[in-house]
């Protein structure tokens, strides 16, 4: 019985996150700060999720961090996403290798 509890709270509480925006926000969002703030939404929860699972993917986390550091590298470079993950998971793969 309790975990039914547990279940239906959950269900409750996502679908009040989803309901009350909409429920209340029926107009065009003119605030500009706001506005901008809600476009890196996206962006800043995929690196939440994705950071600490590459700190994670090997069993020495120097090597995840020279990776992860060859990847803003390129990528500040203007290479192509392909590219970068490619040589990233070359780079790491070869130095699990090595070291």
């Amino acid at each position: 019985m309790r975990n039914y509890m547990y279940i239906l709270v959950m269900a409750v509480t996502t679908y009040l996150i989803r309901v009350i925006p909409l429920a209340f926000l029926r107009k065009e969002i003119k605030n500009r700060t706001f506005r901008s703030f809600l476009v890196y939404v996206p962006y800043v929860t995929l690196s939440v999720m994705t950071f600490p699972a590459i700190l994670e993917s090997t069993d020495k986390p120097w090597i995840s961090l020279v990776g992860f550091g060859a990847a803003m590298i390129m990528a500040y470079c203007r290479i192509s996403l392909f590219m970068v993950s490619m040589g990233c998971c070359l780079l790491v793969f070869l130095l699990q290798i090595i070291g």
